[in-house]
């Protein structure tokens, strides 16, 4: 009969280590269970002599760390929909009742090549060899943040790792949906937007200078709007001074890269981020919607994690440091240190204004009833509906500004145009 080497946790947690004999890995799994641990790994005892018992086992293992000792890509970011898919996966999987390494290696060997295959490996080698996956998972942030892993280490603190990957697949799907409707709302304002300035743009680089000619030729006075746009238009074409080397239309074209680049070396120093999420939060509209985008993020990761049996200090550190805005981090910092101090949550999180006050009334109200984390994820459904809404105000708002913005440029350019052609119409009458 085969015998199993298994990893497990007893009741209390802690990891147990042993061998068992069974039929099956299916039977080993039974038997561990009946022992009352909750297993983590089973896999069938390899021959000393290197027999063909186990040898498909010991392949696999083998093209496991012949893949892993190849070139690696893990320094490269691993998208959240692979993850959110990986962890669906996971979570399905260990529902099913099936060994966790057995797992992971079924989840990795149908994963494309990429930074996530690799990492999956070395997660396999790691839980292999006798580490937990939380810790496993922990050395790759890229791929399994602080969050991830912490959620994974309760669920197999308390034996529930299932319902907590479980748990953790719904919560990183919402968050998705939440990103992608964002998205998709402002494709269509962005790409107005670009279109829009590509054409103004193409006027004054290819048809002002054909007009400018036409006036020259018939030596007509132009007024000041033709003057500025002729201006302008040389400015664009690169002919506006002598010594212009680099053309307008280069920089118009270059300037939203070069902006969204320095916003984005400005946002990796901590006073710039800072600095950046303030000014974010007062722009009328925009810092609604940010404002109501951050609630639902930190209040579905808080209720998340204390649903997973994260103590309440680790899990607002938790949620602080992956709340992304600088705003609610030093909101979240005022209720750690007020919790450990021994008073209440709602508190700091009030004289702070940066919730209204329905969002500080269920938390106090989820503070006095016991069920926070209930309150907190109720927050975040209210609020992912409240985005919703935002969204499409902004959209309301944005299409009528852009009519008129672009009806304002077209017009100006039209008027500076025909009114000399008014005057040359004059002057040709007044010849005749």
């Amino acid at each position: 009969m085969p015998t199993y080497v298994y990893e497990a946790l007893n009741a209390s947690g802690k990891p147990q280590k042993g061998t068992i004999e069974a039929e099956s890995s299916n039977a080993a799994i039974e038997q561990i269970k009946s022992q009352g641990f909750f297993p983590t790994s089973v896999r069938e005892q390899k021959e000393k002599s290197g027999g063909r018992r186990g040898g498909k086992k010991g392949d696999a293992t083998a093209n496991m760390k012949k893949k892993s000792s190849g070139f690696s890509l893990n320094f490269l970011p691993v998208g959240l929909k692979k993850i959110t898919m990986f962890t669906r996966q996971l979570s399905t999987l260990q529902d099913a009742g099936l060994p966790l390494l057995r797992s992971i290696q079924i989840l990795e060997a149908q994963q494309k090549p990429g930074p996530l295959k690799n990492i999956l490996t070395q997660v396999a080698e790691d839980v292999e060899s006798g580490t937990t996956l939380s810790d496993a998972m922990a050395k790759h942030p890229k791929a399994f943040d602080r969050l991830y892993s912490k959620m994974v280490n309760a669920g197999e603190i308390g034996g529930v790792l299932d319902v907590i990957l479980q748990r953790l697949a719904e919560f990183l799907e919402k968050g998705q949906r939440l990103r992608r409707r964002i998205k998709g709302a402002m494709i269509y304002p962005i790409a107005v937007i670009i279109i829009a300035v590509l054409i103004v743009t193409g006027i004054m680089y290819f048809v002002i200078p054909k007009f400018q000619e036409i006036f020259n030729d018939f030596d007509v006075d132009l007024p000041g709007l033709t003057l500025w746009l002729v201006d302008a238009s040389k400015w664009v074409a690169g002919s506006a001074r002598p010594d212009q080397t680099v053309p307008g239309a280069v920089w118009i074209l270059v300037s939203p890269i070069v902006i969204f680049l320095f916003y984005k070396l400005i946002r990796k120093t901590k006073p710039g981020k800072a600095a950046t999420d303030v000014v974010i939060m007062k722009i009328p509209v925009i810092g609604g919607l940010v404002r109501k985008t951050s609630v639902a993020r930190f209040s579905r990761t808080l209720g998340t994690l204390i649903t997973a049996g994260v103590p309440i200090l680790e899990a607002i550190m938790i949620t602080r440091d992956t709340s992304g805005n600088y705003v609610f981090e030093k909101a979240l910092t005022r209720v750690h240190d007020s919790i450990r101090e021994g008073e209440t949550f709602a508190g700091p999180l009030r004289e702070a204004k940066v919730c209204d006050s329905i969002v500080v009334n269920m938390i106090d109200v989820g503070e006095e009833t016991g069920d926070l984390d209930v309150m907190l994820m109720k927050i975040a459904d209210n609020y992912d509906e409240e985005v919703d809404v935002a969204v499409q105000g902004l959209l309301s708002l944005l299409e009528p500004a852009m009519v008129v913005i672009l009806g304002g440029i077209v017009g100006t350019i039209v008027l500076a145009l025909f009114l000399p052609l008014v005057k040359m119409i004059e002057s040709v009458s007044q010849a005749n």
